[in-house]
């Protein structure tokens, strides 16, 4: 993996988390149940998605520092 992916993935991954996040706090009241259950689910899978992506691309970072020898 290139060092401009693994960051690619870090920023990804962190810009989902908050998106996610961020809209979680913004669903406004008086929707049906139904519209929370289905905003929940999207959520908690997005934010479980970004994490997974950031800590791809945090592991193809350190890689990518372990082969060029750089210390860290």
């Amino acid at each position: 993996m290139s060092r401009k992916i693994a960051v690619f993935l870090i920023v990804l991954g962190a810009f989902m988390i908050f998106e996610w996040v961020n809209l979680g706090f913004n669903l406004a009241d008086g929707h049906p149940t139904g519209f929370y259950v289905v905003h929940g689910v999207l959520i908690v899978v997005n934010v479980v998605l970004g994490a997974v992506l950031a800590v791809i691309g945090w592991r193809g970072l350190r890689q990518v520092r372990d082969r060029t020898g750089a210390a860290g």
